[in-house]
């Protein structure tokens, strides 16, 4: 299309503009002959004209008022009579008119009106054929011709260029639709399409690490019931054995009894973790004391922290804030239950809440073992556990922290783990003191 625009636009400019300065120069040498004749008073018309035609790169032919040629020359266009009559009667002529060879191309033509003896002539003027504006004309339209040519192939060169890395892309998205995530494109180039394989790698690598979060979930929720199931079948088979004493009898149904309770906190918390992932609903904002609010919790929580002999230091600000009170409380419970389960006995924990930088701090440190540098990027997770031995001392399903996480997050806050290795762990928390 742009070949033909050009093409186009060339031959416009050339019919147009060229010719239009072409017909201006015929007029001219047309009129400074009739000049130079009419100040020659002993030249006779005919053979003057017939001397002058061709001195100059034009050619002439003259007519009488009869419309007859009066020049007996090679004269080589085509000249209408209608136009001979509107020179004779007084007017100038310009115009575009085919030659008597029809390989030969459209010349411009000026027709003068003048009068000599009294009698009224018309004088044409045009151009002698010039080989060399043909072919410049034919060496244009060869150009287009070899553009084409060579432009389709600069063009299949640069497609192949371009479409390449494009058919890469498009097999490796079928691959990962297929489930195959250990994808990395090449990312050398500089372009959109370098770009667009990086980050079509971070998806990969991003999806991948979804997959295996799932294949994690799968199995840890697996675990999490398998055990539980496998310890209620085993013992209620023992049951239905007659020869039992009343002691074991009870020691089994309180095994049971354990493991139903578990059974029932995991689905509990499956279920509570599922809607604050999922549900659309808005928080229950209200406005509320916080500083009451950590109180009452240590306060219920009394039984845990005083079986184990743990010391409580409290020093909390008189708070307020606006936010969800029961899911708050439900972040405070977890956390101090996760710090009183792993704190030893005879241990301490202290909690602060104060105002900072005008955000509320809420931290909870216990003076357990602590949590390894590499595993605080996790613990939020689903059924993860710094204990991965999944000791049975240590009650818990991994999905209370990620409880908390999904809370802080659904109130704009944020929450983080600090403290070094052996001297305990710590979880601040941090909330707006409004919702928008």
């Amino acid at each position: 299309m742009s070949l033909i625009t050009a093409f186009l636009l060339t031959t416009w400019l050339y019919e147009s503009r060229a010719h239009g300065m072409i017909q201006d120069v015929l007029a001219e040498n047309g009129t400074q002959m009739i000049e130079i004749y009419q100040s020659t008073p002993s030249a006779e018309l005919v053979p003057f004209m017939q001397k002058v035609s061709g001195l100059f790169p034009t050619l002439l032919q003259l007519y009488d008022r009869e419309g007859k040629p009066l020049l007996e020359q090679e004269w080589p266009l085509q000249v209408d009579p209608a136009d001979i009559e509107l020179v004779l009667a007084g007017e100038k002529f310009n115009g575009m008119k085919k030659a008597e060879n029809a390989h030969m191309p459209k010349l411009p033509v000026v027709g003068i009106p003048f009068q000599a003896d009294g009698q009224p002539y018309a004088l044409f003027v045009t151009m002698q054929s010039n080989e060399i504006d043909m072919e410049l004309m034919n060496s244009i339209h060869l150009l287009y011709v070899l553009i084409l040519f060579i432009g389709s192939f600069l063009i299949i060169i640069a497609a192949r260029y371009i479409v390449k890395p494009i058919r890469r892309l498009t097999d490796a998205t079928k691959r990962m639709a297929r489930g195959q995530f250990d994808i990395e494109l090449p990312t050398k180039r500089k372009d959109e399409l370098g770009v667009l394989s990086v980050s079509f790698n971070q998806m990969a690598k991003e999806l991948g690490k979804l997959d295996q979060m799932r294949r994690d979930f799968v199995s840890n929720v697996s675990h999490e019931i398998g055990t539980p199931l496998t310890s209620i079948s085993g013992f209620t088979k023992a049951l239905k054995q007659k020869q039992m004493s009343e002691e074991d009898r009870l020691r089994y149904l309180t095994i049971i009894e354990t493991e139903s309770e578990r059974l029932s906190r995991l689905s509990q918390n499956l279920l509570r973790l599922s809607r604050l992932q999922h549900d659309n609903k808005p928080l229950k904002i209200s406005r509320y004391k916080l500083d009451e609010q950590i109180r009452r919790v240590v306060i219920g929580l009394e039984p845990q922290w005083a079986e184990k002999d743990i010391e409580i230091e409290l020093d909390a600000e008189p708070l307020m804030i606006e936010a969800d009170e029961d899911q708050l409380g439900q972040v405070w419970i977890n956390l101090l239950s996760n710090s009183i389960k792993f704190t030893p006995e005879s241990g301490k924990i202290v909690i602060e809440a104060s105002m900072k930088y005008n955000k509320i701090v809420v931290s909870i440190t216990d003076n357990g073992m602590g949590i390894p540098e590499e595993e605080r990027a996790d613990i939020f997770k689903p059924f993860h556990k710094v204990d991965k031995a999944r000791h049975s001392s240590v009650k818990g399903n991994g999905l209370g922290l990620s409880i908390v996480k999904q809370i802080v997050d659904n109130h704009q806050g944020d929450i983080r783990v600090l403290g070094e290795l052996g001297t305990g762990a710590t979880f601040e928390v941090t909330l707006p003191m409004g919702q928008q």
